[in-house]
Formats: C-alpha cells, structure tokens, sequence
C-alpha cells in the first residue's frame, strides 16, 4: 500500500536548511499495524504529514496505492486525503457545537457526491466504540476517551484505506489509553492498515511491526512475535 523511495523533506529556517527526512525508505503492506517512534526531532511528524498529504516531500517517492502522490495536483491530493485516509490525532479536534453523530458525519460534507448510507454507517460506527447512547451529546460532554473514541469514529466513516494515527493516547490515562489501544487493535484485526506515531515504548511494542525513526532516516525496522 505505502511505498517510500529515499523520501527527504528540508525546512527553511532563517539561512539553514534543516533535514527532517532525510532519505527514509519503507514499505507498508495493506493490512498491517506499524508504530512509528523515534526522539524529538528524528522526524516522526513530518513523516505523517506527508503519509497523511498533508505536506509534501522535497525529493523521493511516496506511492499510495499504485498512485505516486507527488504527481498530483492539489484537488486530487485533496481527494485522496478525504477518501482513503482516515486521522486520529492526540487533540480529538470535535467541533463543539456539534453533536457527536455530526461529529462523525463531517467528513462528509467535503465528499464529492452524496453519500446515502453515510448516516447509518456513523450510527453503527458509534455504537461499536461504544458510544450509542451518547450520539446527541456535545464532545464537552463527553470524557476524554468517549472524544478520541468518537474522532476513530470520524475517522473511519468514509471507509479508509489508512489510518493515521498521531500520539492518540496522549491526553488520556492510563486504563482509557489501553481501551483505544485495544479498540485499534480490533480494528487491524479486522484488515485495517494502521500507521500510529508514539514516544511510548510500551504502545510501540502492541503494534505487530516497530519502526524507529533517529536523523531522519529508518534506524530499526523489525515485526513482534504474535
């Protein structure tokens, strides 16, 4: 599904230019479940952004799905973000004058044409994060981890073929962080392709393949026993 051939991404700053990719080469299978780790400044966020479309590499290839992504222009990328990647950020970003079924149904209001069954797909979607009696609440009604199970939700209501995940159990404590890691999980056992950004050991070491980011380059890849 993601095939990365020596991908840079170089930053500006003042007279320096700064390497935050630095000729990162990696292959992602349909299906998988990877963590992506690393220290500060080993370019982890950069690496989503541009998994994610959100930015652009200055050289190399990314391939997603047979497409090379930098040969597109700005309304297909954004075609392609909308419809076959799904986010989940540390920061729920719920609207808070929507309700939760609205929420979820967001996504849908940038799609090229009506979606009939979207509305039926959210209400199962909350009902299988456990959030079915908590569809016409307000996300400052909810608690911290009925917002990130809500924005999975959101995530996957237009059928993704990625997920993206950045940091998802910052903000949440420790047994709420478990339940989504565990609902992620389920997720990727049902044929989900997920890719989960964390500074945790131990969140890295859930996912059944660890990728370890130092210099901007991959300076570990190795899968988990089952």
């Amino acid at each position: 599904m993601i095939e990365l051939d020596a991908l840079c991404r170089h930053y500006r700053m003042g007279r320096n230019e700064v390497a935050a990719l630095a000729g990162v080469d990696l292959s992602i299978a349909a299906g998988e479940y990877v963590a992506i780790t690393g220290p500060s400044g080993s370019g982890k966020s950069s690496l989503l952004n541009i998994l994610g479309c959100l930015d652009r590499p200055s050289s190399g290839r990314y391939s997603l799905d047979g497409a090379d992504v930098a040969a597109l222009d700005d309304d297909r990328i954004s075609a392609l973000r909308n419809q076959r990647i799904g986010f989940v950020f540390q920061s729920f970003y719920l609207l808070p004058r929507l309700n939760v079924l609205e929420n979820v149904l967001l996504p849908l209001r940038y799609a090229d044409a009506p979606d009939p069954g979207a509305e039926t797909r959210a209400r199962k979607l909350l009902a299988r994060v456990g959030l079915a009696d908590r569809i016409d609440h307000r996300p400052a009604e909810l608690s911290g981890g009925q917002q990130q199970r809500a924005a999975i939700a959101r995530a996957l209501v237009r059928q993704p073929s990625l997920l993206l995940a950045d940091e998802p159990t910052g903000n949440l404590d420790s047994k709420t962080a478990a339940e989504v890691l565990a609902l992620l999980a389920e997720l990727h056992g049902e044929g989900q392709t997920i890719v989960l950004v964390t500074h945790d050991p131990d969140i890295a070491a859930s996912a059944p393949r660890h990728v370890r980011l130092k210099d901007g380059r991959v300076a570990e890849d190795r899968r988990h026993a089952a």
